[in-house]
């Protein structure tokens, strides 16, 4: 059985992205539809998958982090206007039997992302 999962670590602290804001969405023809919305754990991770079992079908899909609001919520003094505020990070699932992992890593200034496992 397939799923999705994430998790975010902050670079500029060294540390996991505890409290991120984290929606998800999937396209279908008339755009992004959001499917949820959650908050990270104390290791940068949701509780469980985003989607498993029936709910991880083969797609477009987007996840947006906000990284502003997690870093000004940690006292980083931010311009109004923020170099990154929301990351939106736009994958496609091709196999519904397997594990789909999208982490992200991430300062106010830069991000990096990868399939992972």
């Amino acid at each position: 059985m397939g799923k999705l999962t994430t998790h975010v670590l902050d670079t500029a602290n060294g540390c996991p992205a505890a409290g991120m804001a984290v929606r998800l969405y999937r396209f279908d023809a008339e755009g992004p539809k959001w499917l949820r919305s959650l908050h990270l754990n104390g290791d940068g991770r949701a509780d469980g998958p985003l989607l498993d079992g029936p709910t991880l079908t083969a797609g477009r899909y987007r996840l947006v982090f906000e990284v502003a609001a997690y870093f000004r919520a940690l006292g980083a003094v931010l311009p109004e206007l923020a170099f990154l505020d929301e990351v939106p990070l736009d994958f496609g699932i091709a196999d519904e039997n397997s594990h789909y992992h999208v982490p992200l890593l991430a300062s106010p200034w830069a991000y990096s992302t990868y399939r992972g496992s």
